[in-house]
């Protein structure tokens, strides 16, 4: 008996992950994904302690979040961990709740996020205006350099933070300058190994093999640990509790669609590629999910890590598994030696990270752009750097640029007037119908001087919302009044379906009017 034939081909489709079209330079993106997990490792820890938190609860997440994306996410390349904008939002949680509440609020957040991404949500991101990014990114790139300035404060005899002084201050502004050296002029040698690895590792051996007094990794916290534990939030299942934790849970499953839908735009843009904006959504909500049931502290997409990873020449998942990987690896067997690292090289490479991630070419089209534009984009970069929240400026720009959309669009409406040879007006209306534009609408008809007979021809302009509607009634309404005839003509199905109570008095070409469709990701 012959057994049936099975069909592999949705199993080898899950196994695999890569794209097997593409060329990956494995040597690469194993070099790539180290230095991005040498860099995950003070951020990590720094995250952590902002939210009030054990370090550990950073790393884990780094691990935890970064290895779910790299496997699952719609943007090979992109880095994902635990974030400062995640810290900021459930710093006011811990202090009054404590870390279960935390990890149960990660884990609702990862659900929220997958729904988004089951809904097909992620496609919103195109509502971001360019000027919106210019914002981001050169805001985000302040926010990172800004960062930085902790590096050269220590603490005084009283306990307080100061800035360094003489010998301690030059030996660290020299070891952030060679690696910014190193970053920068590595490259035009040779592209053999990623310049930031390198940079590091050099800078590194110059302080162990001279012993030189500068401060490490180390000085921060430690970061010794084991496997990620499991552990199911130790929280009554109550409505109470979900009232306590749903609103933070609904702003870090927003804040975190949003940081990381713009970094993959961003990373689109570098590598010319196109990312899956829903597909990244649903691994971000797995992500979160995981980690609230592996002491992780939540997290998203981060912008810096990535631009490291980009930078380095990474394309594909490899990359950011490996990074996870070794954060691990660091975590469990390495941490006497990740904490000797000194925070000059991670200094010098976070800087070299700003520079790169500020877009430039906005100063250069300050002069060339709208007016509107700059102000949009300086707004959302003042709100980014003052506030260090990401979301809240990408919103407040989207709504500028929507207000201003709207008032542009609202004088654009305008009539062109005849009178055939049957004595009938004709009005031709050019321009959207919309909120923005009902009184100009209104103000282009002559009721008491028109003709018995008037039609209004709507071939190039398109009713968008109830405000056009509503117009549209009132402007009937006051022909009827003044005992004259109107005929609306060539309005589009849509709206003839919110007109069904006027049909009486509507003239309509059905064969002639318009379909719209709008135009959404598969």
């Amino acid at each position: 008996m012959r057994l049936p034939k099975l069909d592999l081909k949705p199993m080898k489709n899950l196994l695999n992950l890569y794209d097997r079209s593409k060329h990956i330079n494995y040597l690469t993106e194993i070099l790539s994904g180290l230095t991005v997990s040498l860099a995950l490792v003070p951020e990590a820890i720094a995250f952590a302690l902002i939210a009030g938190l054990s370090p550990l609860t950073g790393l884990y997440a780094a691990f935890s979040i970064g290895l779910i994306t790299s496997l699952f996410g719609g943007r090979p390349g992109m880095i994902s961990g635990a974030t400062g904008a995640v810290a900021v939002v459930i710093v006011s949680l811990a202090q009054s709740h404590g870390v279960e509440y935390i990890f149960a609020t990660v884990v609702l957040a990862g659900m929220i996020q997958m729904l988004a991404g089951a809904l097909k949500l992620g496609k919103f991101i195109r509502l971001v205006p360019h000027s919106v990014m210019f914002g981001f990114v050169n805001g985000l790139a302040i926010v990172i350099f800004l960062a930085q300035l902790a590096s050269f404060k220590v603490a005084g005899e009283n306990g307080e933070l100061g800035w360094m002084i003489g010998d301690q201050l030059n030996v660290m502004l020299g070891l952030v300058f060679l690696t910014m050296l190193i970053i920068w002029g590595l490259p035009k040698l040779t592209k053999a190994v990623p310049a930031s690895l390198t940079a590091i590792l050099v800078v590194s051996a110059i302080v162990l093999g001279l012993d030189i007094d500068t401060r490490n990794v180390g000085d921060i916290s430690s970061i010794k640990g084991g496997f990620p534990p499991f552990h199911i939030p130790e929280v009554p299942l109550t409505l109470e509790t979900l009232s306590i934790i749903f609103p933070y849970a609904f702003i870090v499953a927003g804040v975190g669609l949003i940081e990381s839908l713009l970094t993959l735009n961003l990373i689109d843009e570098i590598t010319e590629t196109r990312g899956k904006s829903n597909k990244e959504a649903m691994a971000q909500g797995l992500a979160n999910v995981v980690t609230g049931f592996f002491s992780g502290m939540g997290g998203c997409a981060m912008i810096g890590q990535s631009l490291i990873n980009i930078s380095s020449g990474a394309r594909a998942r490899l990359s950011g598994i490996v990074a996870s990987v070794m954060l691990l690896v660091f975590i469990m067997f390495g941490a006497e030696y990740i904490e000797k690292m000194p925070i000059a090289a991670l200094t010098g490479l976070m800087i070299m990270v700003a520079i790169g991630t500020f877009e430039w070419a906005s100063i250069r089209a300050i002069g060339r752009m709208p007016t509107r534009d700059n102000l949009v984009g300086f707004l959302v970069a003042g709100i980014t750097v003052l506030l260090h929240n990401l979301a809240l400026a990408v919103l407040i720009g989207v709504i500028i640029s929507a207000l201003v959309f709207a008032w542009e669009n609202a004088k654009r409406i305008r009539a062109r007037k005849y009178v055939d040879e049957d004595g009938t007006k004709h009005y031709e209306i050019y321009g959207p119908l919309f909120f923005g534009s009902v009184q100009a609408f209104a103000e282009k008809f002559d009721i008491a001087t028109d003709p018995d007979v008037v039609i209004i021809d709507f071939r190039e302009s398109r009713v968008n919302d109830m405000s056009g509607i509503e117009a549209l009634n009132k402007i009937t309404e006051r022909y009827t009044r003044a005992g004259k005839e109107l005929h609306l003509r060539h309005l589009s199905p849509d709206c003839l379906k919110l007109l069904k109570n006027a049909e009486k008095i509507i003239d309509v070409n059905i064969i002639e009017d318009p379909t719209y469709k709008v135009a959404v990701e598969i």
